[in-house]
Formats: structure tokens, C-alpha cells, sequence
């Protein structure tokens, strides 16, 4: 499964994206079906494919994830009007790939969720 996960191989470099962010643990690259004007998916290297499943020494990890798209956010300039951090879980959630991952929206006024 870790041979054909997209995001994998944007980690990899077998498959071109625009990166944003970069360190050992996590990458940041924009989104390619965005859903703002800003869409950025922060992503861990390491193939991980859900929380629920994660163990307590790859929750620094996920502590990375929330430092890299602040910086994501610092970098494109959305941090100063705001953005929305967003994480899929499953099927019902419209989770997509199969491998953990964080949306940073903003760019726009965004409606309210919940």
C-alpha cells in the first residue's frame, strides 16, 4: 500500500508538488483540487493511515504537523487574517488517501462548520 500512496511518492519526490514546507518528519505542499484560495495539506513521511491506530511516540509527530502549517501559513502569507485546520478520519469523514493528513484553508472568509 505504501508503493502506491500518492502521498508517499510526493514525499519520495517520484511525483512533483509544490513544497511549501520541508524538515525531516513533515512536508507541506498546496493542495491539488483546492477547496480556497489557499489549500495546503501538511503530511508526516512516514506513512501512517490513521489516528486511531497511532502510538504515544508518534504524537510528536503529530505536535510537528501543527508547527509545520503555521509556518505553511507564515509562508503564504494567511496567518495574519486567519486559516482553518482540518483532519479527515475514514470513509465518512471524506477522507480520500489512506494517509494522515492536515488541510490549512484560508485565503477567504470561510463559513462556519459546526
Amino acid at each position: 500500500m505504501v508503493n502506491a500512496c500518492v502521498f508517499c511518492k510526493i514525499s519520495k519526490g517520484e511525483i512533483q508538488a509544490e513544497l511549501i514546507y520541508s524538515d525531516e518528519l513533515v512536508f507541506v505542499v498546496r493542495d491539488i483540487n483546492p477547496k480556497s484560495p489557499v489549500h495546503l495539506l501538511v503530511l508526516p513521511r512516514e506513512h501512517l493511515t490513521e489516528i486511531s491506530s497511532s502510538k504515544s511516540e508518534q504524537y510528536d509527530l503529530f505536535a510537528r504537523m501543527f508547527y509545520a502549517a503555521n509556518a505553511a501559513a507564515q509562508k503564504v502569507k494567511i496567518n495574519n487574517s486567519g486559516y482553518r485546520l482540518v483532519v479527515n478520519q475514514g470513509p465518512d469523514s471524506g477522507q480520500e488517501i489512506a494517509h494522515i493528513h492536515m488541510h490549512v484553508l484560508g485565503g477567504t472568509r470561510l463559513g462556519n462548520m459546526v
